[in-house]
Formats: structure tokens, sequence, C-alpha cells
């Protein structure tokens, strides 16, 4: 028997890197699974690879109705909802603030924060309904220090971990889990932009520097579970070495 057994998760950002990587890991643990993204074809051959547990919902997470539609089509075909992984998230155009576009600089918002907000939104009332739920933000070092050409990022960062300890005042009463996730950098599609861009000392890490994907996907694993609660409302530093071994993916 696996750990989620029973339960639903939805997960946005689910086409690659950690949002991909925790899906696999979370149908393995016995979850059905809604894997959200706006690239459609991408998370459809994810979840045709998974099976019967997982569902495909094309979704732009920077639009409410679609989100909340999928929270529909999520309770609909799997009859409820317990965990939401806030993880959709873009970092390009990675820009100086003076330089910025204001368009672009605000459809990353629209993406990271407001997609974020959506999610609770959306998954919160269904959640309360059922007597609680999990609600796991992926957050990042960027939401506490600023860094060169990321004025759009670490802003929409620190608003998510804001969103965070809203959410778990609000709703802990309620039995909502609501917990966020700094991974550091991981080996994923974002840090090959990131490299790309030449800007700011992340740019100049080499690629071993980075973590895989499981790691993060193994800790969000544990964050369901009732050895995490101690960290309701905060924030978890994957960077942190008692972390990685609490999860199991150092000795």
């Amino acid at each position: 028997m696996g750990s989620l057994d029973g339960k639903v998760a939805m997960i946005t950002g689910a086409s690659r890197g950690i949002g991909e990587a925790a899906a696999r890991l979370f149908a393995s643990e016995g979850a059905k699974v809604c894997l959200l993204a706006r690239s459609r074809d991408e998370i459809a051959q994810i979840a045709g690879e998974i099976g019967d547990s997982a569902l495909a919902i094309p979704c732009d997470v920077s639009r409410y109705w679609e989100v909340e539609a999928a929270v529909n089509a999520c309770v609909e075909a799997f009859g409820g909802l317990d965990v939401l992984i806030n993880n959709a998230g873009v970092i390009e155009p990675v820009a100086s603030l003076m330089g910025s576009d204001p368009d672009a600089w605000g459809h990353v918002i629209d993406i990271n924060l407001k997609g974020v907000y959506y999610g609770m939104r959306a998954a919160m009332p269904v959640m309360v309904e059922r007597g609680g739920g999990s609600i796991l933000t992926i957050s990042s070092g960027a939401a506490h220090n600023a860094l060169e050409g990321w004025s759009h990022y670490c802003t929409s960062k620190a608003g998510v971990a804001m969103l965070t300890k809203c959410a778990h005042k609000e709703g802990a009463a309620q039995g909502i889990r609501a917990i966020g996730l700094s991974p550091g950098t991981v080996a994923t599609q974002m840090q090959r932009e990131i490299k790309a861009s030449g800007v700011n000392p992340v740019s100049q890490l080499a690629w071993e520097d980075h973590i895989p994907a499981d790691w993060p996907a193994q800790c969000l694993l544990w964050m369901c579970g009732a050895e995490a609660d101690e960290f309701l409302g905060e924030e978890i530093s994957l960077r942190d070495e008692s972390i990685r071994r609490r999860i199991g993916v150092i000795a």
C-alpha cells in the first residue's frame, strides 16, 4: 500500500521538472493525480504513461476560470481533492527593472503569484468541505533575497510566501495544511533559461550544482504527512541537510 492511497492530488506546471516528478511519485504512492499545464500534449503523454490514476487537464493558471474548472474536473473525475501543489512558475523574461517590459513583467506576476492565489481560492472550499487538505507551494530563496534581473520573480515569490502564511492563518482551524517548499536550484528547464541569461550569480552555477527534480518531489510527498506539521504556515528549505536526511535523499 502506498502512503497516499485514496488521496487525490492536483499539480500545476506538471508537464516537466518538479511537477512531472511529483505527479509520477504521487501516483506510485497510490494517489489519483490531476496534471495541469498549458502544454496539453506533454501532460497527456505523462498521464498516459502513469495510467488510469492520472488525468491531464490543460490549464492556464493565470486565468481563474480555468483553474476553477480544473478543480471541478478533478473532483468530478476522482471524487475530491486532498492535495494541491502550486508548482507552475516562469522566470522569463529576465531583465533589469529599468529595462523591463511592463506587460511581460505583469504576466509573470499573473502566473507565479495570482496563479497560486487562484489555486488556493478554487481548492480551499472543496478541501474544507471534505474536512481539510494540504496546499503545498513552491517558494524560492528569491522570496527573501533580491537578485539582479529577477524583480518580477523575486516579487512574485515573496508574495507566494505571504499567501502561504495567509492560507494557514485562515484555513488551519478547518483542516487546511499550508506549507511552502524552497527547493534551492533544481536541474530543470528554468535553470537552462537562467544560464542563458548570464545575469546574476545563479546563472554562473554549473549544471552539476543543481539538485535533481525528484528531490523536491520526494520532499513534497513527505510534506503531505503529519511529520511536516511543524512547518505549517512556514517554508521548508531543501538546502537544509537535516531536511534532506529526513526525506531520505541523502544518508
